[in-house]
């Protein structure tokens, strides 16, 4: 990956709907070797995806904690069948296994209080191999999803 490739990705992260003649310009190469440059990065997996961000409170998603996770054994078949339920739960946003404790530390989004209780009690608590469940709520959001540092 040389320093056009990053421009192409820097350029992406900000602005993801660019044309190709926006990418091309932007990098100075033409819109065929942007575009081969582009499907080579997509390929490769250094882009993975293109999406729309949200912002949550415009589709009433007010309520975000952070759940940290403290697991009852690190057992490999007790770890995957709680990472497979997390991905199985839409509100869990995003979910990074920790080094030392807690084991997990889950971003969740929901309308409320009331939402966020019924996911906890009925989700949450009984996911596999849990032992201990600590929860703290969002006051402000600072720095968002700013993407990779290039």
């Amino acid at each position: 990956m040389d320093r056009i490739d990053r421009n192409i990705l820097l350029a992406l992260q900000e602005r993801g709907r660019l044309t190709l003649a926006e990418i091309a310009d932007r990098v100075r190469l033409s819109v065929s070797s942007s575009h081969r440059r582009l499907r080579a990065l997509e390929t490769s997996g250094a882009i993975t995806g293109y999406r729309a961000v949200i912002d949550p409170s415009a589709v009433g998603l007010d309520f975000e904690a952070l759940v940290f996770v403290t697991m009852r054994s690190g057992e490999k078949a007790t770890l995957t069948a709680f990472e497979e339920g997390v991905a199985e739960l839409p509100d869990v946003v995003s979910a990074q296994r920790l080094f030392g404790e807690p084991d997990y530390l889950l971003r969740i989004l929901v309308a409320d209080l009331a939402a966020f209780q019924k996911l906890y009690d009925e989700h949450l608590a009984g996911l596999p191999g849990v032992g201990n469940l600590r929860s703290t709520l969002v006051m402000r959001t600072v720095v968002e999803d700013r993407g990779v540092p290039l």
